[in-house]
């Protein structure tokens, strides 16, 4: 998005309590804290979660035969538990839980989700049918306002307020959370030009040039909704990767820890990396 300069002038105890949220990492500089404070102020806020958390886990059988995936253990907790206690710390508790097979343990589990802090709805999926048609059940419960996508099986340590002011000041459809890996088979790859992702790639046959990768975590406006008809499976092939080729979805690259427990392999590697 093109920016306009401006020049102001502010009480030297403004500047002090400007300067205090600059912490050069998630806010850069003056210029940064007064656009990051200006959109929580007056753009459309994101308040609600969506998790996808009803895939059937086969991957990861025996394990996931009496247990759903979001339940594994990582460090003493439920994996899901660690991704609702950061969603929390960063203020967004209206958290609505897609679930499938297993997905009444979740909820005996979770419960309304007070004991942690946060607001839980649960949506049960009707089949296991890929990741779009989840998503398009809920279009009625996500409102009109932008919200954030996460899948139930990736732990991320993604800053959430500065992803969700990132999508605010990018002016795109959808925003995903983009992250490297030295081999991008398997996963959906996306090829930037600056912030704006050009081309999404879900699980190509072979390997490419380019190491980003969806990460699992986006903000969608509600319009991308429109774009999942009553028969359309795959979020990522069929309305990510259009979106793509339009121009409309921006990444967010973030540098932080990163796992899709999809294996055993990738599971042992969470619980052995994984910061509680």
């Amino acid at each position: 998005m093109a920016r306009v300069r401006l020049t102001i002038t502010l009480s030297p105890n403004v500047i002090k309590s400007l300067d205090s949220v600059i912490d050069k990492k998630t806010i850069r500089n003056r210029s940064h804290a007064i656009e990051y404070l200006l959109s929580q102020q007056f753009l459309s806020k994101v308040t609600k979660v969506v998790i996808l958390a009803g895939g059937a886990g086969v991957k990861m059988q025996p394990l996931t035969l009496e247990m759903p995936k979001a339940l594994l253990p990582v460090r003493g907790e439920p994996l899901l538990f660690h991704t609702l206690r950061t969603l929390r710390e960063a203020g967004l508790k209206d958290i609505i839980l897609s679930v499938g097979n297993l997905g009444e343990k979740i909820q005996e589990h979770f419960g309304d989700g007070g004991k942690l802090g946060v607001r839980l709805t649960y949506v049960k999926q009707k089949k296991e049918n890929g990741t779009a048609q989840p998503v398009r059940a809920l279009k009625a419960l996500v409102g009109s306002d932008p919200f954030l996508l996460l899948y139930g099986d990736v732990l991320a340590d993604i800053n959430w307020v500065d992803l969700v002011n990132f999508h605010h000041t990018h002016d795109a459809l959808a925003t995903l959370a983009v992250t490297s890996v030295a081999d991008t088979r398997g996963w959906g790859v996306v090829a930037m030009d600056g912030t704006r992702i050009t081309r999404f790639m879900e699980k190509p046959d072979r390997a490419e040039r380019s190491h980003l990768i969806f990460a699992g975590a986006a903000v969608l406006d509600p319009k991308v909704l429109d774009r999942i008809g009553a028969q359309t499976r795959s979020l990522e092939k069929e309305v990510l990767s259009e979106l793509a080729k339009e121009k409309k979805i921006s990444g967010y690259n973030f540098s932080g820890a990163w796992f899709d427990v999809g294996t055993p392999e990738d599971f042992a590697r969470a619980v052995s990396e994984w910061h509680a």
